[in-house]
């Protein structure tokens, strides 16, 4: 009994980490997508600002200094949108130079909220045709054979059998 749902764990959980390297690639592609859109806002302001005869920074405080709250509020998404941008470019760029083992470790921390949700709503499971999707599904099925394993060892302790030892004479 202990081998079949410990089987069925190691199963379960290589599936699941399996799906670990689709994921990343769907995450990084809506993170690069991000990215472009992003680029064209900031090199759009930039430009903007050069034209006027102003850096990046004097054109925000510019906006910042208006007395017009309208104008003013612009500036804080405008300064909002650069950070995003220069934070999510950051990000895609540590991601793709990043390995298998890199990526798995590293990616919660990449985890933008509204990027990583938008990639969970719309993952597609894909059947592991690669390396690096064969290796997750091996250390899955490992790993959830021996955790099933031993949760089922550790429940089942107190209705082991005991066996009294033999007395000598």
């Amino acid at each position: 009994m202990r081998r079949t749902l410990a089987g069925i764990g190691g199963i379960g959980l290589a599936i699941a980490l399996s799906q670990f390297p689709e994921y990343a690639q769907q995450y990084t592609q809506r993170l690069g997508g991000a990215v472009d859109e992003l680029r064209v806002i900031v090199t759009d302001f930039d430009k903007a600002a050069r034209e006027g005869g102003l850096d990046r920074q004097q054109a925000l405080a510019r906006f910042e200094a208006s007395p017009d709250s309208f104008v003013a509020g612009r500036g804080i998404s405008i300064a909002q949108t650069i950070n995003r941008y220069e934070t999510l470019s950051a990000a895609l760029i540590r991601l793709e130079s990043a390995n298998a083992i890199e990526r798995f470790q590293q990616l919660p921390a990449f985890l933008d909220t509204d990027v990583g949700s938008r990639t969970l709503e719309a993952f597609e499971p894909a059947v592991p045709v690669t390396f690096e999707g064969f290796a997750y599904a091996g250390i899955g099925l490992l790993a959830g054979y021996l955790v099933v394993s031993g949760i089922y060892s550790f429940v089942m302790l107190p209705f082991r059998r005991r066996y009294p030892g033999y007395r000598y004479r």
